[in-house]
Order: C-alpha cells, then sequence, then structure tokens
C-alpha cells in the first residue's frame, strides 16, 4: 500500500466505519459471547475471558473481515468477482461471504495447502486454483489474474475494510466487558490486532490492547522494534495461520500508535495451551487461535480482567493428536526413561512396584534381554513410558529409583 493511501487510511473516522461494519455483519455472524475461564482465573488469580472465534462460521474471524470488504463494494467491483490467495481461514472466509453476497470468487492456494482445506472452500462455491508451492506464489498468481480479468483482490489483512470488519469483535468485547484492562490478540499480518486496537481505542483508550506472536514469526513485533517494516528471511512455528514474513503498510502504522505491547510466546507454550484449550475448556481451537492463552502468564497480575481472542478451530485431528503429546510431555504429564537391570529375576517386578507405589500409571514398556548398552555387561535396557501428574510428581519417581540404585535416563 502505498504511503498516502495509509495515510488517507489513517485519517477516517475509524469508529463510525466499525459501527458501519457491525451493521454490514449483523446477519451473519454467530454470537461468539465472553466465556469465563475458571482455570485461568484461578491459575492467575484474575479473571481470564475468552473470545471464542472458532466458533463462528467458517470457524475463524476471518468471515469479518471479508464479508465487510465485499459488503462495501459497489455494483460494478462485484459483478466483475473477486480474488483473493489464501492457504487457510481467509479463503473459506472469502468463500463464504462471496456466496452469500450472490458473488463470483477465485481463490488461489498453494499446492501445500492441506486437502480439507481445499475442498471446504470449494464446498462453499468457490473457484479455487491451486499454483506453488507457498503462499507468496498464490499471492503472485492471484494478483496476475486480478489485472487480467479485472476482480477486486481481498487482501487478508493490509486493506481498511478488512481490518474495519474484525475490529467489531473490540466492539462486542466492550458492550460485554466494559472494565476489561487488557485484550490478548494473535498477530500474524496485523489484520485482526489493528480493527480491535482501532474500535476499543477509539472508545476506551485505557484499555490496553497486547499482541501476541511466536517466537518463530515476529515480524510485526521487529518492525515495531526497529520503526519500519522488515521482513523475516524465514518462519518456523506450528501456528501456521500467524506465519506471517512481513506486516502489511497499514497495520503496521496502526500497530505502531495504538497496540501498547507485543509479546513473544514459545512453541511449547503453544502446545501447552492447545491441551488446555481441550482437556480444561473443552474447546476445540487452532494452534495460531490459541496464542494469547499462551501469554496469559506474562500479563496475569491480581485482580485484572482480561480477554483472550480465540481466532480459529480450523485444526485437523491428525495434528491435534500429535499436539496432544507433546503438549502432555511439556506440561509433566508424560513421561519415558530408561533404566538398566541385571539380567535376573525379579528385577522387572521391582522397578513395577515402585512405579506403582508412586502412583505412576504404566502406558508402555519394553523390557528386551538382547537390547542393552554393552550386550556383554549381562544387563538389560528397560524402557518404560508413564502417566504422571506433573513435573514434581516426576522428579518424586525418579528420587526414588535412584534411591533404589536404580539409574535414570529420562528420554522425554
Amino acid at each position: 500500500m502505498k504511503k498516502d493511501d495509509v495515510q488517507f487510511y489513517m485519517a477516517k473516522d475509524h469508529k463510525q466505519n466499525i459501527l458501519k461494519a457491525k451493521e454490514n455483519l449483523k446477519d451473519v455472524l454467530k454470537p461468539t459471547p465472553l466465556i469465563k475461564s475458571d482455570f485461568y482465573s484461578a491459575e492467575y488469580n484474575c479473571d481470564v475471558y475468552l473470545k471464542p472465534e472458532n466458533f463462528q462460521n467458517t470457524g475463524s474471524f476471518k468471515i469479518r473481515g471479508a464479508y465487510n470488504k465485499i459488503a462495501n463494494m459497489g455494483p460494478n467491483e462485484a459483478a466483475k468477482g473477486i480474488i483473493a490467495s489464501s492457504a487457510g481461514n481467509h479463503a473459506q472466509g472469502v468463500a463464504y461471504s462471496a456466496q452469500k453476497k450472490g458473488i463470483k470468487a477465485t481463490i488461489v492456494m498453494p499446492n501445500v495447502t492441506p486437502l480439507l482445506k481445499v475442498e471446504a472452500t470449494k464446498s462453499l462455491g468457490a473457484n479455487v486454483i491451486i499454483h506453488g508451492d507457498a503462499y507468496d506464489d498464490a499471492y503472485s498468481k492471484a494478483m496476475e489474474l486480478s489485472e487480467k480479468h479485472g476482480y477486486t483482490f481481498v487482501h487478508p489483512f493490509d486493506d481498511y475494510d478488512v481490518l474495519c470488519g474484525q475490529g467489531t469483535i473490540g466492539l462486542e468485547i466492550l458492550e460485554e466487558l466494559d472494565n476489561v484492562d487488557e485484550i490478548l490478540i494473535p498477530i500474524g499480518g496485523g489484520g485482526l490486532i489493528s480493527g480491535i486496537a482501532l474500535a476499543v481505542k477509539s472508545i476506551n483508550p485505557n484499555v490496553k490492547i497486547i499482541g501476541v506472536v511466536p517466537a518463530g514469526s515476529t515480524a510485526m513485533k521487529v518492525s515495531v522494534e526497529e520503526g519500519h517494516i522488515s521482513r523475516l528471511a524465514s518462519l518456523k512455528t506450528i501456528a501456521e495461520g500467524v506465519a506471517v514474513k512481513q506486516p502489511g503498510d497499514l497495520t503496521f502504522e496502526i500497530t505502531k500508535k495504538y497496540v501498547d505491547d507485543i509479546v513473544t510466546v514459545t512453541e511449547k507454550d503453544i502446545m501447552e495451551a492447545v491441551l488446555i484449550s481441550i482437556e480444561k475448556q473443552k474447546m476445540i481451537a487452532e494452534t495460531a487461535g490459541v496464542v494469547p492463552m499462551a501469554a496469559i502468564r506474562k500479563r496475569a497480575s491480581a485482580g485484572k480482567k482480561i480477554v483472550c481472542i480465540i481466532s480459529g478451530g480450523n485444526i485437523d485431528v491428525v495434528t491435534i493428536s500429535s499436539i496432544i503429546n507433546q503438549g502432555l510431555i511439556s506440561r509433566g504429564r508424560i513421561m519415558c526413561f530408561s533404566v538398566e537391570l541385571p539380567d535376573k529375576p525379579g528385577q522387572l517386578l521391582k522397578i513395577a512396584q515402585l512405579l506403582a507405589e508412586n502412583d505412576a500409571n504404566v502406558i508402555e514398556l519394553e523390557h528386551n534381554q538382547f537390547k542393552a548398552i554393552d550386550r556383554y555387561s549381562n544387563k538389560v535396557v528397560l524402557e518404560v513410558t508413564v502417566e504422571t501428574n506433573g513435573h514434581s510428581h516426576i522428579d518424586k519417581i525418579v528420587s526414588v529409583l535412584e534411591d533404589n540404585n536404580f539409574t535414570v535416563t529420562r528420554i522425554y
């Protein structure tokens, strides 16, 4: 976006435009009222609320911006059709919105896009084109087709109408919880946090807007800290929904002006948050969606009222399974260890008794006489995976085994 365009949009009446977006969206959205998290509230001695956009139509907040953009188009633009590039939630948001408005939509998706998301986008009536090995390839193709056919390009984040649509989330939060202290929001390209920041700050400037980024996708944080837009050389995060190498021109300016802080979370933090979301909140959320939950411990203080935006819930079961296992390990709910036993009767029973006496539930056990560190040592390697109840429980189990002359090697 050109500098003059950025300044033009920065000078607009943001509150009025977001209120207009609310009107545009009134018959399209599912209600996503705040959910009080008893778990997080007790854990951090404050009031934590979740804004569950994973329950929204198409499974994420993206429908808000896409529909508002299309609703504001003139008849000539609408007649020519729209185009977008996406490997995820934006594709479905645009396709759903176009179908609702009776507009032809073309979505360019890279060939790494999961088939589930491709089929979901097609089922919403969009013409899907698979092109390139990465998002940048799909974006270039979409821009080429936009120029050739006169389609209106619907940007996933760097568009004023799109971010005003996302800003309706901020209005809804203040309607329910007008004394909120902080709102934690995931940042990729910056559309979601920009829209919410414009909405909230126009009504109550005292509310702190806090962005959250994974350690492997910090484009907006680095850009704000350096005072200019920066492009990351690479991305490394399981939260693919916020994996963006470069923020938008408009979203950068809004974030720099209205966002109070940006904090970083680790991959371990994110995996734990997915596990907590499922186990404690009974809620399925995608990795990018739980990024704010992963940051609560960094912002919590006694009595504070915090809202976390759960931005989406589109995650496949294979990914869920893998992340749950990693989350269980990181929270000390599973431990795998090995010990070398003398190859004589009774040793395996002794280990089993010690584990049972210390409430460690055996999940898997491998006792192989032919597997040893030194095949001539007359010893056997035993590998055991146990269900545990936190890191202090693991420390206790290891200590008991070592007190009984077993040398324990942690595998995970």
